[in-house]
């Protein structure tokens, strides 16, 4: 039965042991010169993109580790130039505060001078006064009097009137 069937598909027995040993060597020669190779390259392929995915992968890693470095680096960078702005800004207000100090000093220094000036020279107005009273008194005094006062008398009168103009 199964050689009935055989005979009616054509399958003659010399001639299908003949193909298949053909086969079989033709199978052989292109797996040893043609498949091997083949096989062989597109292994090496697979590795290479097998390591190449590694390294994107560990790239991409380093690229974050990297982006983490840069944030942190720049948020050290703002906290210290926050650091530093607050430090100038105190410096700033201690070096106003010297400069306003040292202006308030100058200026009450400024109003002693003037006060003392003021004193002395009011002091000098008072002496001229003074003097010119005495001066009148003598003179006014003469003239009343109706005569020539001495040296001595004019003496006594300058030092009576100076001691009522100083009370």
């Amino acid at each position: 039965m199964f050689t009935e069937i055989l005979s009616k598909f054509g399958v003659d027995w010399p001639h299908f042991i003949a193909q298949l040993i053909l086969f079989l060597i033709v199978y052989f020669v292109l797996n040893k010169y043609a498949f091997a190779p083949l096989l062989k390259i597109l292994e090496e392929r697979r590795k290479r993109i097998e390591e190449s995915q590694l390294n994107a992968e560990k790239i991409k890693r380093q690229l974050a580790e990297a982006e983490l470095r840069y944030q942190e680096i720049l948020r050290k960078a703002n906290d210290d130039a926050q650091v530093l702005l607050e430090e100038v800004r105190r410096n700033n207000e201690a070096f106003t505060q010297r400069e306003m100090e040292k202006a308030v000093k100058e200026a009450e220094s400024i109003a002693d001078r003037a006060k003392h000036e003021i004193a002395s020279e009011r002091n000098r107005m008072v002496d001229e006064v003074r003097r010119g009273m005495v001066s009148l008194v003598v003179q006014t005094t003469a003239k009343v009097a109706g005569k020539i006062l001495t040296p001595e008398d004019q003496k006594r009168l300058s030092e009576e009137a100076s001691r009522e103009l100083a009370s």
